[in-house]
Parts: structure tokens; sequence; C-alpha cells
């Protein structure tokens, strides 16, 4: 493994930004390769089938591409192919959804913990599984919020319509009376500002970027990834989508701050272990 080698990082669109975001801040050195599954998001509603397919063609691209750690920036794809990944690939892999989990065990005071996110993340469990193992006194509440990726993934993240939104997923969550609350989908970051509207000061929010973050960087920090070398090039970061360059440049820039136009390319992944992947079990 080379010290110039790139860190990867993917998700089903612009949420996964908020994991590069933490790159840049935790470990500024790195270069990124970045990859937004935009021609198949939202993940929530397709099958879990479907959805370990599209994680290990995009592992395949990055690993293709030189990535020495992956980052699946994806809370739906970490629940579900978390661990077929780590069998396919020698590359070191974390996900998001434990970090969130073991800081919201850590965070919580009365043990009542909420998570929002996407309904293929709810349905699976993980969250709430997570949470058991450390905790079993703790109860987790979760919501699915099919409308939040849609907003992110448009640029209309804190508008009115982000706003009744938040309003809806959030009232099941303080009826219950949970203290703490996990944004457990990496877009849900982007509607920080008008969650909180919603549930005021006293609800802790968490975001897992940072754990996740911080969890890649021990890896390297031991010694099992190199850093880069801070002796060459500046960083250039690559950003590949499988949808629409230009939609995703100017969200994605809007939300990183930094125009993204030069560095976003498109990829089509479609149907590259279509013929393979139909020959094995299928996930429930």
């Amino acid at each position: 493994m080379q010290r110039c080698q790139p860190i990867g990082i993917f998700d089903s669109g612009v949420g996964g930004l908020t994991v590069a975001r933490e790159v840049f801040r935790q470990m500024p050195g790195e270069e990124i390769l970045y990859f937004a599954d935009t021609a198949h998001v939202p993940y929530g509603p397709r099958p879990a089938s479907e959805l370990i397919r599209f994680a290990l063609e995009i592992t395949d691209f990055l690993v293709a591409e030189g990535a020495k750690l992956i980052l699946v920036a994806c809370n739906t794809s970490s629940s579900l192919a978390l661990d077929i990944i780590r069998e396919r690939h020698k590359v070191p892999v974390v996900g998001v959804v434990d970090p969130g989990a073991e800081e919201a065990v850590r965070l919580s005071r009365n043990g009542r913990i909420g998570v929002l996110a996407t309904e293929a993340t709810i349905r699976k469990g993980a969250h709430s599984r997570r949470v058991g193992e450390l905790n079993s006194a703790m109860q987790v509440f979760g919501q699915a919020c099919p409308r939040f990726v849609p907003l992110v993934e448009s640029g209309r993240y804190s508008g009115d319509e982000a706003r009744a939104a938040s309003k809806q997923y959030l009232a099941p969550l303080i009826e219950a009376g949970v203290d703490t609350i996990v944004l457990g989908c990496t877009h849900y970051p982007f509607l920080e500002p008008v969650i909180r509207e919603v549930i005021g000061e006293k609800i802790t929010l968490i975001d897992p970027a940072c754990q996740t973050v911080a969890q890649g960087k021990a890896l390297m920090e031991r010694g099992i990834i190199p850093f880069r070398d801070p002796r060459g090039p500046k960083p250039r970061h690559r950003f590949y989508v499988s949808g629409d360059p230009v939609s995703f440049a100017r969200v994605g820039g809007a939300l990183l701050g930094v125009p993204l136009d030069n560095d976003t390319r498109q990829v089509c992944l479609d149907g590259i272990l279509e013929r393979e992947w139909n020959q094995k079990v299928v996930f429930a």
C-alpha cells in the first residue's frame, strides 16, 4: 500500500460529503476519492439484495482506483453490506452505523435514544442491535424519514417543506421522551438547523461523521494504513457519480462551500455484477 493512495468514500448521493468534510478537517493532508450513486438515490425504498449489489460494485470501483481505506458514508449500506464488503476486499472498511450508536450510548442520560434514518436502515435495526450490545437497558426509537434525502439532493434542505417534514418525523421521538437523536443518514446533518428548530436545545444530536473518520484515522495512526506523504503534491480530490454530474456538482459544491464542477465525473457501474449477483443467494 502506497502513501499517495486516496481514501475512498461512498454514499447514495451528496450526504456522504458530511464524511468528506470531516476527512478534510481531521486529516487535511489526505486525498479523497468520492463516489455518489445518484442514479439510484434514494436507497431507502429499495430491496436489500439490490443495495448490497450496488455497494459491491462501488467498492470494487474504489479499490480498482487505488483506495487505501473505504469509509462507507451511507447508513443503509453500512447496515446491510459492511461485512460482505470486508469479506470481498482486503482494504480496511469503516461504516457509519456503529460509531453513531456508540456515541449515542455514551451521551444519552435517560437511556432513550432516537434514530432518524431511511426505511431500509430502520428495517435492518442495526442501530438498535449495536446499542443493545453496549447497554441492554437502553431503548431505541427508530423513525424512517423518506422525504429527507430527496430534499437534500435537490438543495431544498432549509425551507418550509424541510421544516414540515422535520416536524412530522420528530413528533414521535419527542413524544417518546428521547434525549439523544442519531442522524442515521449522512444526508441528515445538512438538515440540522431545521431539525434543531423543532427539537430545541435540550436534545443531543449526533452526526456520526466525526466518529467514523476518527476510527479511520486511528487505523492510520496505528500504522495499519499509511498517511499520505506531506512532501508530495497538493491533494487532488476526485468525485464520481453514477447520475447527473452537473446536479451533483451544483448541490455538493454548495454544501461543501467549494466548486466541484471540474472535479466531478460520471461513471456507469450498472450491471457490472448483475450476472454474477443473480446466480447468488438473494439477501432478505
